[in-house]
């Protein structure tokens, strides 16, 4: 059963760090056979690909059939039903709108000293996209990986998505063709980062690679880290949702089970300061639970890892969110943007009884790639920044440099490094004006 603590009970601290300790420590590593296989496409290329293809996804496919053709996306296209094409162009639109407002500004300035200082920013040359695939297909992934690299001038944008059994989704393909993607590749796992991250004869590499993924996928972004950039190291989903007595029970509930039936390890709580709602909100899960498609998933996902948390008043709340640092969080109470204000960790906060956390994840317009596991401590969800980089500029002319040499040179022979001293002692000394 899902955990039922109470913040105004003695022994809740450790209870509490019991609940956050809980996932990290049911998380197998898949470490060696990940290595293996980067190791295997990085030296056999397309060969390598193709078995791993062949073997995992239940295929018979040759390295040329790998790419997806133009005809297969036109007619994906045309196999999807109008209004979830025109669903896709708006949260599409939506998404560009919002990432375009991110662009940062270059900047190029004088100083004291007289140094021409500054910075430009730039687009990378190629990024590549992974869409998960099998149990469940998101078209929603590749608008929120892909939008914002083409609003960033990204120049070649790759998907890989895994097909079992041969199987692609239209709508993947539909939102590929909505986004701008130049290349799609029929191939996932921890094969197709190591393909996008060394190249193979058919898959040229990549720059970075971002996007969701299992646990193989999770830990071979992380092991080809420093060949390519990646975005981040994404775990399972997960949402606290802050709620008081006004709400309909079933509307909270369902929140939950939202984040629920992703995967049986995301992680659900409720934090309120009502011991009757929390019980309410428990028994309409159990309710929707009977009914649910994926109540097997969703199920496990409450089970082993939701729990109520009753506090003795909601600005208690603020603490407990920081702790947790969740990927969403939702404030579905009377004054959001107060509570808002006070909480400095989560990926995305979700304000009020009428923004679900699930309208963030189509098509409110920011990005639904958020940091996970607590990373919200330090890290930021995908935006525009990730798909540029900033390179500085210094400028100086001879009597900008005589100005700041001296001390240049002390801290140079002070770490031992003469010819860096040498540098600049050198140009003082000889430089005419």
């Amino acid at each position: 059963m899902p955990l039922d603590l109470d913040a105004r009970a003695s022994g809740f601290a450790a209870k509490f760090a019991r609940l956050m300790r809980a996932r990290a420590a049911e998380a197998a590593s898949v470490d060696g056979v990940v290595a293996r296989i980067l190791a295997d496409v990085r030296k056999r290329g397309d060969a390598a690909l193709v078995a791993y293809t062949n073997r995992f996804d239940r295929v018979r496919i040759t390295a040329p059939k790998l790419r997806v053709s133009a005809r297969e996306i036109a007619a994906a296209l045309k196999a999807c039903e109008r209004d979830t094409v025109r669903a896709l162009e708006l949260a599409a639109e939506r998404i560009a709108a919002y990432h375009a407002r991110q662009w940062p500004k270059d900047e190029i300035w004088k100083d004291r000293a007289g140094l021409l200082l500054g910075w430009r920013w730039t687009a990378l040359d190629s990024v590549g996209l992974y869409v998960p695939g099998g149990r469940a297909a998101y078209p929603s992934s590749v608008l929120m990986n892909a939008v914002p690299a083409k609003v960033a001038g990204v120049k070649r944008l790759v998907v890989v998505v895994p097909a079992p059994d041969g199987k692609l989704d239209p709508l993947v393909l539909a939102a590929c063709r909505i986004a701008g993607v130049d290349e799609i590749y029929r191939v996932g796992g921890a094969q197709a980062v190591a393909a996008l991250a060394y190249g193979t004869k058919t898959i040229a590499p990549v720059d970075k690679i971002t996007g969701p993924g299992n646990a193989y996928v999770t830990a071979a972004k992380r092991m080809v880290f420093g060949t390519v950039g990646i975005d981040l190291i994404a775990g399972p989903s997960e949402v606290v949702v802050v709620a008081d007595a006004h709400n309909d029970p079933r509307w909270i509930a369902v929140d939950l089970l939202a984040q629920a039936e992703h995967d049986a390890d995301a992680q659900s709580i409720l934090i309120t300061d009502s011991t009757k709602f929390a019980a309410a909100v428990r028994k309409a899960v159990a309710d929707e639970l009977r009914t649910h498609p994926r109540r097997a998933i969703a199920g496990a996902s409450w089970k082993r890892h939701g729990a109520t948390i009753v506090v003795r008043k909601l600005d208690d709340s603020v603490a407990l969110v920081d702790a947790l640092a969740p990927e969403h969080l939702q404030l579905a109470v009377a004054r959001p943007e107060r509570l808002a204000a006070r909480v400095t960790h989560a990926g995305a906060i979700f304000m009020g009884r009428f923004a679900p956390e699930a309208l963030g994840d189509y098509l409110a317009g920011p990005n639904h790639v958020l940091p996970t596991s607590r990373a919200a401590r330090f890290s930021s969800g995908l935006g525009l920044d990730a798909f540029v980089k900033r390179t500085t500029l210094i400028g100086a002319d001879a009597a900008g440099l005589r100005r700041l040499a001296p001390a240049g040179e002390a801290l140079a022979r002070a770490e031992g490094l003469v010819s860096h001293a040498h540098s600049m002692s050198l140009r003082t000394r000889t430089a005419k004006g």
